[in-house]
């Protein structure tokens, strides 16, 4: 009987690519999505490569919270470059496969730059918590090294995670269907395709997400919870006016980005592959970066300010 079931998992053939079912089989809405996709990946690009280029060429914008802000952008540009290439290829040629290493390496990306999003959104709480409650401090607790120290914890915090996941994903063979109802390699509805037991993977992932997402947002509900105190006992309402407009701007974006992604990897079910799973990445996958730089800088006045000295110097060079 075992020899039996040992030959028999020998006829398979392992799954070599995967077929992304994307988000529409019509082609005239596929030729909408294509249009405001490519839209979409355009202006990210441009409203986040603004952000880090303003932060880089004004130097009253070399503070800790435009280094973390700068550091947000180019994680953005990267979350959108890994995914929507992909999806403007598929839309466009109508093959949609991908290749078995291609997800895998996919999938690592999509997981790193949200883990690493994740815990950079809890650092700039924090750092938000220290330039509010401790101003006189602020300056040496957040110093360039410090800040380093800090976006790096972030980025291998993301790394190691995601290598985590995938490696438990991936360690189940995969012998079809490869057909995965999704417009990426998103690692709950493909890891529904594997073969075996993957109930301690689904642990693993459920377990991971827990400590990348309530980890960090305990953080920053509590650096926030601090920062509305503070706020309410400031005599100043020009003082407590600016602490809100700075901080409003950041819960917005945590808000929209957790609330999608706790959904997509928290909720009963986990890759359930139906099209809700789709609908819900659309917002942390293009939404989100989107919107981003246009939420931190809409009623910036520090970034309004540093936009006018910038042209300003343009065109003074050029009248010179």
């Amino acid at each position: 009987m075992e020899q039996g079931t040992k030959m028999a998992a020998q006829n398979f053939t392992s799954v070599t690519e995967f077929v992304l079912l994307g988000l529409s089989n019509h082609h005239k809405v596929q030729v909408l999505l294509f249009v405001l996709i490519l839209i979409t990946y355009l202006l990210t690009l441009v409203g986040n490569g603004a952000v880090i280029l303003l932060v880089w060429v004004d130097s009253r914008l070399h503070t800790p919270m435009y280094f973390f802000l700068a550091q947000l952008a180019g994680m953005e540009m990267c979350y959108v470059t890994n995914s929507l290439p992909q999806t403007l290829f598929n839309l466009l040629s109508g093959n949609r496969t991908i290749s078995f290493r291609g997800c895998a390496v996919q999938m690592h990306l999509i997981l790193t730059l949200g883990g690493t999003e994740c815990v950079l959104l809890s650092a700039m709480a924090y750092d938000r918590y220290l330039a509010i409650c401790h101003p006189l401090t602020y300056a040496a607790a957040m110093d360039r090294w410090r800040r380093l120290l800090l976006a790096s914890f972030c980025w291998g915090v993301g790394i190691l995670l995601a290598t985590i996941n995938v490696s438990c994903a991936f360690r189940h063979p995969y012998y079809g269907p490869n057909r995965v109802n999704h417009f990426v390699c998103e690692l709950p509805v493909v890891l529904k395709l594997a073969h075996g037991d993957t109930h301690l993977t689904e642990r693993v992932v459920l377990g991971t997400a827990a400590l990348i997402l309530l980890g960090p947002l305990s953080i920053i509900l509590t650096s926030y919870g601090l920062i509305l105190s503070s706020v309410l006992h400031m005599k100043s309402r020009a003082g407590r006016s600016k602490a809100f407009s700075t901080c409003a701007s950041h819960l917005v974006v945590v808000t929209v980005f957790y609330g999608t992604v706790i959904t997509m990897y928290m909720r009963p079910g986990l890759g359930s592959g139906s099209d809700f799973d789709k609908r819900i990445a659309v917002f942390y996958l293009m939404i989100t970066p989107l919107l981003n730089p246009i939420i931190y800088t809409l009623r910036n006045k520090d970034v309004h300010a540093a936009v006018i000295r910038v042209l300003r110097r343009k065109d003074s060079e050029q009248k010179g």
